[in-house]
């Protein structure tokens, strides 16, 4: 069983290692044709690997490893904890975990196990396109990396040349981390921090 489910993901590794070294071509979203299903769109936007392998698939995205989907991991699936999704309603959200786990999840006890996808998958089934996008879930490295510095820059890239607005937003953010991070640090280093005092118990000399 560890095997069956090695396999895919290592063949899927390798795919993106070949992706990356720059030997093979980057399947973009320009490259997917719009009778895809939203899966197969899914994985060359956000994991830049064009063919769709169910089982790997699966346990990409069984973000705990527990053999199971859960609800957090179908909404995190479809970019549903990402900023940009940050507008979308609570009614969207619920749908979006409602019809997917009515297609997968076959004996309706709240999880889709890798055999219930697997199984529904080979009897035609897709994850349907709620027209939220493909789908962003990774964290901000990834997502820049992915997504803009790959399309536009390279590993030759100066950085003085990353002058993109994407690029700008990304390194402010950084930025902003890190001087937050400096101002926490110098204020555990404080015996007291003044500004943590209600005012009324401040004494003033």
């Amino acid at each position: 069983m560890l095997l069956a489910t090695a396999l895919p993901l290592l063949a899927y590794a390798l795919t993106v290692s070949a992706h990356r070294g720059g030997t093979a071509q980057r399947p973009l979203a320009d490259d997917v044709s719009a009778e895809s299903d939203w899966a197969t769109k899914h994985m060359a936007e956000e994991h830049h690997i064009e063919n769709f392998d169910p089982g790997a698939f699966f346990s990409l995205h069984d973000f705990d490893s527990s053999g199971a989907w859960t609800p957090d991991e179908v909404r995190r699936t479809y970019g549903l904890d990402d900023d940009s999704a940050k507008d979308v309603s609570a009614e969207k959200r619920e749908d979006v975990t409602r019809d997917v786990f009515k297609l997968f999840d076959l004996d309706h006890n709240g999880a889709i196990t890798r055999d219930e996808w697997m199984r529904s998958v080979g009897e035609g089934k897709r994850l349907p396109d709620f027209g939220l996008g493909p789908g962003h879930h990774g964290d901000d490295e990834y997502e820049y990396e992915i997504h803009h510095f790959e399309k536009y820059h390279d590993e030759n890239t100066r950085e003085e040349d990353l002058v993109h607005p994407e690029d700008i937003a990304h390194f402010a953010k950084h930025d902003k981390e890190a001087d937050e991070a400096d101002h926490q640090e110098e204020l555990d280093r404080m015996p007291i921090v003044e500004q943590n005092i209600p005012q009324k118990f401040r004494r003033y000399r």
